[in-house]
């Protein structure tokens, strides 16, 4: 394990998280304010953290966030990624526990643009016969 501070980007829909992780106790840091208080539901908290669980270090190290762009749930996914990643810089021999759970491959799904002529994306206006 090194013991300078590792650097990783996440990116999920529009959002982008810049991710810091540096040997430490366990906290985690968003946008510079506590981490239940940015991320408030249990389930955004989970998401975030779950390669460090995954890989047995959540009090290993502090983890510093900063997050923008799209919302709660896509800024959750962009950290996730970037704290796989960032955790595959510090020891290489995690990386294929984190692939065969799915936590490095960035999710290619985005909002996809409006169409012209039409009222969405896919979506026609109303039919009339007459």
């Amino acid at each position: 394990m090194s013991i300078a501070a590792t650097f990783a980007t996440g990116r999920r829909k529009t959002a982008v998280a810049r991710v810091i992780l540096k040997p430490g106790s366990g906290e985690v840091v968003v946008n510079d304010r506590p981490f239940d208080e940015y991320f408030p539901t249990l389930q955004m908290q989970n998401g975030v953290i779950e390669p460090l669980e995954l890989c047995e270090m959540t009090k290993k190290f502090d983890i510093t966030i900063t997050t923008h762009g799209g919302g709660p749930m896509g800024q959750v996914g962009a950290a996730r990624l970037g704290v796989a990643r960032a955790l595959c810089e510090i020891d290489a021999e995690l990386r294929p526990k984190l692939k065969a759970a799915g936590m490095l491959t960035r999710d290619p799904r985005m909002k996809e643009r409006k169409k012209a002529g039409r009222p969405g994306a896919r979506k026609r206006f109303q039919f009339s016969k007459r």
